[in-house]
């Protein structure tokens, strides 16, 4: 009867919890690679045409020059900022791929090591012998489960998303070209290179402190903090280019 009982128990302890968790929702922001992406793609897109117009403005070229020199920059900046993205999250890929096999292997040749890692492992969390005996003894029973956990608790390493490369690489490049357009857009519109700088650097500017103050609020840093300093070091960036410029046409 009590072995009855405590069954009983435990069914319903299981369905009170998991009625808790569906009433529970978490808001958690899980999109995390992809707002790195935009953020290395609009901040580099943003600072490096503007670095490069203000630089070409000092030396007094045409508008026309400067618009021609900075949507080529972009372009080669997009592809170059891509490839590099795609780079990065196909060797992080593979990196994943080979530890994987490396860990099947070892859970198929020496599985009584892999089992004492697992020990060892839980029992950093406060576990003793008489509670994670248990677990060990279900993730042995469950090749998948275990290899999953050597790769997660052991290694630390979480399963890429099979496209993430391809997504990556794209999201920079286009968040280059979103960027990279800003600074450039005023050289479209005023033809004398000088006024067009003047407006470039107040919208840069404007452009800047925004990106920054969503950068901020979506990394959990404090959105003003961030909008100050991502503004003030795209304004040191364009600020030594164009003094590189001037003092190369003093000359």
């Amino acid at each position: 009867m009590a072995a009855l009982n405590g069954g009983k128990t435990f069914v319903q302890d299981e369905e009170k919890q998991q009625l808790l968790l569906e009433e529970h929702t978490e808001k958690h922001f899980t999109a995390g690679e992809v707002v790195r992406d935009i953020i290395i793609g609009v901040s580099d897109g943003l600072t490096v045409p503007f670095a490069l117009a203000a630089g070409l403005s000092g030396a007094n070229a045409s508008s026309a020059l400067v618009l021609t020199a900075g949507l080529a920059e972009v372009a080669a900046g997009a592809i170059s900022m891509g490839l590099g993205g795609y780079l990065a999250a196909k060797s992080e890929a593979d990196h994943y791929n080979r530890e994987l096999q490396r860990e099947q292997d070892e859970i198929d040749t020496v599985p009584d090591v892999e089992a004492a890692e697992i020990a060892d492992i839980l029992s950093q969390y406060g576990l003793g012998p008489s509670e994670y005996g248990p677990v060990v003894t279900s993730l042995r029973n469950n090749p998948k489960a275990w290899l999953e956990f050597m790769m997660k608790f052991e290694l630390g390493l979480e399963k890429p998303e099979p496209r993430r490369a391809l997504v990556s690489a794209a999201t920079i490049a286009l968040s280059y070209v979103a960027g990279g357009l800003v600074p450039l857009l005023p050289y479209m519109i005023v033809p004398e290179a000088g006024r067009a700088m003047a407006v470039s650097v107040a919208v840069t500017l404007a452009a800047l402190l925004f990106f920054g103050f969503v950068k901020g609020r979506f990394t959990g840093d404090r959105p003003f903090f961030s909008a100050v300093q991502t503004t003030v070091v795209g304004a040191l960036a364009s600020a030594a280019a164009y003094a590189m410029a001037r003092a190369v046409q003093s000359i």
